[in-house]
């Protein structure tokens, strides 16, 4: 069995002996509880594996104390691959497993039993509800429900624009593709399992799939449900076949014959596991395909570099549609406006030209909605000094002010402290001045350029899924554009040089999908202006050329060896646990390794860059060291009882924020 324990010495399988009162019920996968050697403590975990006793061992096995439940929670594949990315990672398969398996609701767990014993009918392809069959549409006829089912692994490119379902509802074509090819796995009698970053996406995903698949097929796993929920779609899941749709943790849900995985956008930092092991959901989805077989897909409206990667060793297949799909894409620059409404709302006087006709209709094309993407939610995200443009910080905190709303005092975006008496550290001055607007500020210049006209605002704090087919300005974030009714009639991206501003290694990537998804919410002919960003990446957004850009993203990555183009681990804590791994792998294993830096006060860290062929090693021998430092006892300072704790030590392969 498995322990459920965070710490790493306790991270291998345990024997125990089965009593016969449990005999019936100890099954692999079911949860178990054990006794611990120390103190008369017990531990959960999970049954893994049933055998016949080790003749060479001679001793006494601890029994089962009790079976928690009968249901069998874990699934081999789900454990196998636990440990696999475990290994791979340097961590703890429980702590995938905290991600894999939800917490036992015993309610629903009761019904599912009851539902089960009396026959309850489980869902499968011969379902009558079920629509007909729901071709894909544009890569042609039967060519990518012929891939996934021979069990392919693409790199595919979507069909980048809205489209209108049955029922009225517009989602994105890529949301049709995907319901359609896991519909048809389903339909073969597999499991289907796609994985979105967000819940805008999972929205668009579960309304193709309500006008494709019967709603007996289709289980949804995400973040925003209850923990009653999540545990019944996890039961449903388990019941046989179905199209298991979620957010990153998706990935790991139980699967009874596993025909496809899909990750949609890829790229999406959304898609990076926070917890230990920091494991990414397209890594998780490669490793499971790998152990499971079936099909493999990546999509995205903008290719990853990883993914490009991937495609470039053959490991994906390039798949995209018949024809080529590119929105009308303007290039402007960010200079000032000559007609006065320009001027006021900040905006080229292109844009704001593409804008009135849109509202108006002067162009001949149909009124309707304009969206405005910007880079920063808020009223004055931003503020500085007024005379020497130095950033203006809190007192209290350092943190950075800005304004919440118009006439508002400034206040810290940290602590959330009042400046009322701020004063510059430079130059002693005390006027502010603004640096960044924010949607709020931008949808206020808006309204008054475009006086009589509708404005909707969508961001963090104002969510917006949908808006009408009627005239407005719709201000959002990145991120937070909602849908229109038959497409927008123009796209304005403003802030493009800001979002460029980021230091990041993937800041090119996440602005061609930030401006990308945008652009695909026009209606056809439509046009999206883009303002004040130019050269190479602007000409790749405006011609289409998403794949080349990841192409050449790799081949500079190659050069400077920077991931994917190899693998780095990061390791940080204190000074003696990070030089205790930097002593325990092997230099022949690795390229380089950058540092140690330090952190802060107590801390530092250390980046080790290596190729992919020799991963395995390189986390063995990282996990030995991580395995050793949790268990290090050390004396304690003189006159203090007991131990101190083994230094701190957090490592982190493949992390995305390093550079």
């Amino acid at each position: 069995m498995v322990l459920d324990s965070p710490l790493p010495q306790l991270d291998h399988l345990f024997d125990y002996s089965v009593p016969e009162e449990l005999a019936g019920q100890a099954v692999p996968g079911v949860r178990v509880r054990v006794p611990l050697r120390t103190a008369g403590r017990v531990a959960d975990g999970y049954l893994v594996e049933l055998a016949e006793p080790d003749e060479a061992f001679s001793g006494t096995l601890s029994p089962l104390e009790a079976v928690v439940s009968p249901v069998p929670v874990l699934t081999d594949p789900v454990w196998r691959l636990a440990r696999r990315l475990a290994d791979r990672s340097a961590g703890t398969a429980s702590d995938i497993l905290r991600l894999a398996v939800p917490p036992r609701m015993v309610r629903v767990e009761k019904a599912w039993l009851a539902a089960k014993e009396a026959g309850a009918p489980a869902s499968a392809p011969e379902d009558g509800a079920a629509p007909a069959p729901f071709p894909v549409r544009g890569y042609g006829a039967g060519v990518l429900e012929a891939a996934v089912a021979a069990g392919e692994r693409l790199a595919l490119r979507p069909i980048p624009r809205l489209s209108r379902l049955p029922d009225g509802t517009w989602v994105g074509e890529w949301a049709i593709t995907l319901a359609a090819l896991a519909t048809a796995t389903w339909r073969a009698g597999s499991t289907a399992i796609v994985a979105v970053p967000d819940h805008r996406d999972l929205e668009q995903l579960a309304a193709a799939l309500a006008a494709i698949a019967p709603g007996s097929a289709v289980v949804r796993a995400d973040a925003s449900q209850s923990n009653p929920e999540r545990y019944k779609g996890f039961l449903a899941a388990l019941s046989g076949p179905r199209i298991v749709i979620g957010n990153r943790s998706v990935v790991y849900a139980p699967a009874a014959r596993l025909g496809l995985v899909a990750v949609w956008e890829d790229s999406d930092p959304l898609f990076a596991e926070p917890l230990s092991p920091y494991v990414h959901t397209r890594d998780a989805a490669l490793v499971r395909q790998e152990l499971e077989g079936g099909a493999l897909v990546l999509s995205g409206l903008v290719r990853s570099v990883e993914a490009q990667r991937l495609v470039e060793l053959g490991w994906l297949r390039d798949l995209g549609p018949e024809r080529a799909y590119t929105p009308k894409i303007v290039l402007t620059a960010n200079q000032s406006a000559d007609e006065p409404a320009a001027r006021a709302a900040r905006i080229p006087s292109s844009a704001w030209r593409a804008a009135r006709e849109a509202l108006s209709g002067e162009s001949g094309r149909p009124r309707g909605p304009v969206l405005v993407q910007v880079a920063r939610p808020g009223y004055l995200p931003v503020l500085s000094c007024a005379n020497c443009g130095q950033a203006a910080r809190c007192a209290r905190c350092s943190g950075p002010l800005g304004q919440r709303r118009a006439g508002a005092t400034p206040s810290c975006g940290v602590c959330g402290a009042l400046a009322t008496d701020w004063h510059c550290s430079r130059c002693e001055h005390t006027a502010l001045r603004m640096v960044t607007a924010g949607s709020g500020r931008t949808a206020e210049e808006l309204g008054r350029a475009f006086p009589g006209t509708r404005v909707i605002l969508a961001d963090g704090d104002h969510p917006v899924l949908r808006v009408g087919a009627a005239p407005a300005l719709v201000v959002a974030t990145r991120g937070a554009e909602p849908i229109a009714e038959g497409g927008y009639q123009a796209v304005l991206l403003l802030d493009g040089e800001r979002m460029l501003a980021r230091e990041t290694l993937h800041v090119a990537e996440d602005c061609l999908r930030w401006w990308t998804s945008a652009a695909v919410l026009a209606a056809a002919g439509a046009p999206t202006v883009l303002v004040g960003v130019s050269g190479d990446l602007a000409r790749d957004f405006a011609t289409g050329r998403l794949a080349d850009f990841a192409r050449e993203e790799l081949a500079d990555r190659r050069q400077l060896r920077f991931p994917p183009a190899v693998r780095l681990a990061s390791v940080t804590g204190a000074a003696e646990a990070v030089d205790g791994v930097l002593k325990a792998v092997d230099p022949d294993l690795l390229i380089d390794v950058l540092g140690p830096v330090d952190v802060d006060e107590k801390t530092v860290r250390a980046v080790l860059r290596f190729e992919y062929a020799k991963g395995a090693e390189v986390a063995a021998a990282v996990r030995a060291t991580v395995v050793r430092n949790a268990t290090q006892r050390r004396r304690a300072p003189g006159g203090r009882p007991g131990y101190r704790p083994a230094p701190t030590l957090r490592v982190r392969f493949d992390d995305p924020e390093i550079l």
